[in-house]
């Protein structure tokens, strides 16, 4: 028998899967890393903690398997996005802790980039925005005393340098640093000037789908025949190859994504366009995407204040929030806002406001920002999901309500390394099938507004301008 292993580094945890070809799991191995806040916006990992991290759940997902080292035909990484990590290109040691994509401590240097912002999209499909890389490896280098001989990359390519020694990305996640052309691919010598990063700092970029070198790290020859962005990763692995399919990631944010077929289509104002994917002798694969910051991250500050005792109590809950509303903007606002000033608000608190009241509201706010970003993605069908919340059916059920269209739930959630591992698979020459669906949410409850949400989110913009 052979088997997929998909390297899965996400925000909060490094996760190994191994997979068979029809995308059963056969043993997954987890480890928690920590974040640090050293200043109010600012959010930090450290890359040695995330690189033991992931070599630890790889051990694991292989124990708990059972399988042999060497019955893993093809390995594939799929990570957190515009993370940003440099390190000293002789020694491999990294210079102090990664930037992570939620951190905010660039937001006034990307405002003074609005002149730009037009150029920006057109050539990167992006907006000015902290979450980027390039504002990061800015800083990096002008206030953060990095020299430009230092290798930059992208959580996939530090993970690449640990287990090849080769710097090197993959076309998804190059096209979220601003610093990638979207028809080009390649890095653009205007857009490197303009923030300041040296090429020769950047990794050599290669198509999602190819050979990125071989590891032997746990005892057998591994190639590693897939990189993939996570929200790349999760389009593919819910078998969204046509143009017109979109779904949605219930992770610490949400992430919306659509395919748009093999042009890199301007997206409306509020969304950008980005690489979907790009195997070795085609032609790219482009989304539209959606990038909400905190969908999550709002129950797990719920939990930090010790108003959420359980997760299991989420499946519990009945009713509705009802006018009290909760705007998780802990790091500002992504998609359609683009406001690093934004901070979280919640409001309509009444005597009779409950703590289960405050749950629903948390629960109902990953739903409303969804349902206000997909009002700009035009016609689709249905909204595949995936994703730790997505196995909340209050939330799945409230979201197909909100949307007026069907949420289709796979029969498992970890639908990103999935699409990891199915690429690698297929570079593998292997036959990989598709995740069977679990149920649908079909739309019940008609009319549901999203007109008092907005005025929330009204007020909780710009609240932290300078």
């Amino acid at each position: 028998m052979s088997y997929l292993l998909a390297i899965d580094e996400g925000t909060s945890s490094a996760r190994a899967i191994v997979f068979t070809p029809q995308g059963e799991i056969v043993g997954l191995g987890r480890r928690s890393f920590p974040s640090y806040y050293p200043q109010p916006g600012w959010v930090e990992q450290d890359p040695d903690e995330i690189w033991e991290a992931q070599y630890e759940a790889v051990s694991e997902a292989l124990q708990v398997a059972g399988v042999s080292p060497s019955a893993i035909v093809a390995v594939s990484i799929t990570n957190q996005r515009e993370t940003t990590i440099a390190w000293d290109k002789t020694s491999g040691r990294p210079y102090g802790r990664a930037i992570v994509w939620q951190d905010r401590r660039t937001a006034d240097y990307c405002a003074s980039l609005a002149p730009k912002a037009a150029f920006l999209r057109e050539k990167t499909g992006l907006v000015p925005d902290p979450y980027f890389s390039a504002s990061k490896m800015r800083w990096m280098l002008k206030e953060g005393g990095i020299p430009p001989t230092a290798a930059f990359g992208t959580v996939d390519s530090w993970l690449l340098y640990k287990l090849t020694g080769k710097h090197l990305t993959d076309v998804s996640n190059a096209s979220r640093t601003l610093l990638f052309g979207l028809r080009s691919l390649a890095w653009e010598e205007k857009l490197l000037t303009l923030f300041g990063v040296p090429r020769e700092s950047l990794p050599e970029v290669r198509p999602s789908g190819s050979f990125f070198g071989e590891t032997t790290l746990w005892g057998a020859r591994w190639p590693i025949l897939a990189v993939l962005g996570d929200q790349q990763a999760a389009l593919y692995g819910h078998g969204a190859y046509e143009p017109g399919q979109a779904k949605n990631t219930y992770g610490t944010g949400c992430f919306i994504l659509k395919n748009v077929g093999s042009e890199p289509l301007p997206a409306p104002a509020g969304l950008l366009t980005t690489v979907a994917w790009q195997v070795e002798g085609e032609a790219a694969t482009y989304a539209w995407e959606a990038a909400i910051f905190n969908a999550a991250a709002a129950l797990q500050w719920l939990e930090q204040m010790g108003l959420l005792r359980d997760y299991a109590e989420l499946d519990t809950l009945q009713g509705s929030a009802g006018e009290v509303f909760f705007v998780p903007a802990f790091t500002g606002l992504g998609a359609p806002y683009w406001d690093p000033y934004a901070r979280g608000l919640i409001i309509g608190l009444t005597r009779e406001t409950s703590r289960e009241t405050l749950l629903l509201a948390a629960l109902e706010a990953i739903a409303y920002q969804s349902a206000e970003a997909l009002e700009l993605f035009g016609e689709f069908q249905e909204l595949y999901v995936d994703g730790g919340v997505s196995v909340n059916a209050y939330l799945m059920q409230f979201q197909a309500d909100l949307m007026g269209r069907p949420v289709v739930r796979p029969i498992h959630g970890e639908v990103t390394a999935w699409g990891a591992a199915a690429l690698a698979g297929r570079q593998a020459g292997l036959t990989v099938g598709r995740l069977p669906v679990a149920q649908r949410f079909l739309p019940q409850q008609q009319g549901r507004s999203l007109a008092r949400w907005k005025e929330a989110v009204a007020r909780a913009r710009q609240w932290a301008r300078p």
